[in-house]
């Protein structure tokens, strides 16, 4: 992917709008800001319009951005996953958990998305607005400060369910955790304080994780 300028100022345009699943949004067609605040929105909020407008920027348009993530997945082994739009609300992106452990852990080699997806919360100046608007993590166990979360993401569709993932450090230990269809707003967040507890537990007893395919409620 070519590297495109942080600064570039993006504008929210109606084509970025969701009609597949009218999603709400808080940024209001026209609303501008500079690429790097678009990206820390899409990784840090879910913001699917900044995720929209990012993709219609690239050089290509949305096209030639999807074609670079399915590349880019092939790249790195997911031979599983596929992709057709950039918010993830479409049905037909599809992936398995062990694609979406190799795609965390490229993830974790880019210092802008361990930051910006690690971000509590952040408050954002949009021309033409009086006040400005505060954006918070979807992920509640980084706003927590309990966590040693080196990348987080969360999605939602109905078909998914919830699913969260995320590059955490549990008794000095670096763990990917996956969760993909958690049917409770919470249930996600629980499974995963139920896998940090059971981790500290093992650790503690053997001083090693083991390994278990057992799986987790809703998990």
């Amino acid at each position: 992917m070519p590297k495109l300028p942080m600064d570039e100022k993006i504008t929210v345009e109606p084509s970025d709008v969701d009609t597949l699943r009218n999603s709400s949004s808080r940024l209001a067609v026209g609303s501008e800001l500079p690429r790097s605040e678009m990206l820390r929105l899409a990784l840090m909020s879910s913001e699917n319009r900044a995720a929209a407008a990012l993709a219609r920027s690239y050089p290509g348009s949305t096209s030639a951005f999807v074609g670079a993530m399915n590349r880019k997945a092939i790249e790195l082994g997911m031979l599983s996953s596929h992709f057709v739009d950039s918010t993830g609300l479409h049905s037909e992106n599809v992936s398995t958990p062990e694609d979406l452990v190799k795609m965390v852990k490229a993830g974790t080699q880019y210092d802008i998305i361990r930051e910006f997806t690690t971000t509590a919360s952040a408050e954002v100046d949009i021309p033409g607005r009086r006040h400005s608007l505060e954006f918070r993590n979807t992920n509640a166990l980084v706003r927590k400060g309990d966590w040693n979360i080196g990348l987080s993401k969360t999605g939602f569709i109905n078909e998914a369910g919830r699913c969260l993932v995320m590059q955490v450090t549990i008794a000095s230990r670096p763990i990917i955790i996956v969760l993909l269809d958690s049917v409770g707003k919470y249930t996600r967040i629980a499974d995963a304080q139920r896998i940090k507890r059971w981790v500290e537990t093992r650790v503690g007893r053997t001083g090693r994780v083991a390994r278990t395919t057992k799986p987790l409620h809703d998990a």
